[in-house]
């Protein structure tokens, strides 16, 4: 049996991605993530892998790109202002149909912000900055062994889909510390295997004849439309086979909450204070942001008075929570901004308020 590990988040997301087959980093140091390029600069370098600071994050994006393209297994992490630098890459990424695996560990905005814990990038990741139709899968895992085990899957989820694939954690996962159990490595792409098992990548192989371009660009407007059209054909799929969510205590549930990562880690407590009251809630957790769980929501039971989307935003979730719920029930927002964190009591007390409201 596996042993567990106590490990930081920032150090075990690192050590998740490594595991999974990724060899090449490239990234930036920002706030609350710096600990995994640190580590990642000591661990590549005696793992047979490379690191590579960037000059900036318009640097690492691009960096990745490249090493994408010649079918190199590549992460790349930030932080929320880091992040929104590299949304042109992330599009000419998902254009050009290469794999990477990308990392937000948010802080609280707009802009520089603050360097407290955050998740109004929400809108950033599931709608995407970048120019285009274009979509990327993103997950938000709630406790560091979720994250490892999402790390460690997504080098692969990424080659399999030829896209890139991001996490949101925030800064209070990268910073904490819990016991994770970390999973086997795999062995990672040798140099001279990417023709094989990448066909596609630009490898040097082939030379003149069936040369593999990997390229955004298309100046025939007919042309761009069918590409772009087979990518929604894999984004479709992605919709049906990528969803992932968590549903608890929906039976007879008053309340339902919806959160995600560190918030939906403090709704649990909040529903124990509500039982301790007689009020029955439950909880959607949507683990995948994009596809989001819509179908989660057909699991309410008609007893149930409100649906409350709990965020570390203005409500940047609320309008999926509303178009799940599908005018079924209620919706209401509880949520604090800026770097602040509610007690659960907070919420409990916010959400008796709301369902007393109802009568």
């Amino acid at each position: 049996m596996a042993e567990k590990v106590l490990m930081k988040g920032n150090e075990a997301f690192a050590e998740a991605v490594i595991r999974g087959g990724c060899r090449y980093y490239f990234g930036y140091p920002i706030t609350p993530q710096s600990e995994i390029p640190e580590y990642m600069s000591r661990e590549l370098a005696e793992r047979g892998g490379t690191f590579l600071q960037a000059e900036s994050e318009l640097g690492a994006i691009n960096m990745a790109y490249g090493c994408g393209a010649a079918g190199g297994s590549c992460f790349i992490s930030s932080s929320s202002p880091g992040i929104a630098l590299m949304q042109e890459g992330m599009s000419f990424l998902a254009s050009a149909e290469v794999p990477a695996v990308l990392l937000n560990v948010s802080r609280c905005g707009p802009g520089i912000g603050g360097i407290q814990p955050g998740q109004a990038d929400y809108f950033q990741v599931t709608r995407g900055g970048g120019n285009g139709d274009y979509r990327i899968p993103v997950f938000a895992p709630s406790t560091i062994q979720e994250a490892v085990d999402i790390l460690y899957e997504a080098p692969s989820m990424a080659d399999y889909w030829r896209n890139p694939v991001m996490i949101l954690a925030d800064g209070i996962m990268g910073q904490m510390m819990e016991p994770v159990v970390l999973p086997e490595p795999k062995a990672p792409l040798l140099p001279g295997d990417v023709p094989k098992v990448k066909p596609w990548a630009a490898s040097g192989s082939g030379y003149k004849e069936n040369r593999s371009v990997v390229k955004s660009l298309r100046l025939k407007p007919e042309d761009l439309e069918v590409h772009v059209e087979k990518l929604y054909e894999k984004y479709a799929q992605a919709e049906k086979e990528l969803v992932r969510y968590e549903c608890i205590g929906l039976e007879d549930a008053d309340i339902v909450f919806t959160a995600f990562g560190t918030m939906a880690r403090l709704i649990h407590e909040v529903i124990e204070l509500l039982a301790k009251e007689g009020i029955k809630a439950g909880m959607i957790r949507p683990i995948s942001l994009w596809p989001f769980p819509y179908e989660a929501f057909d699991r309410i039971e008609s007893k149930t008075k409100v649906v409350i989307s709990a965020e570390l935003s203005m409500g940047q979730m609320l309008q999926d929570v509303k178009m799940g719920v599908c005018g079924r029930f209620p919706v209401e927002l509880i949520h604090r901004t800026g770097g602040i964190i509610p007690t659960s009591l907070e919420v409990a007390e916010k959400a008796k308020k709301i369902l007393e409201g109802l009568k």
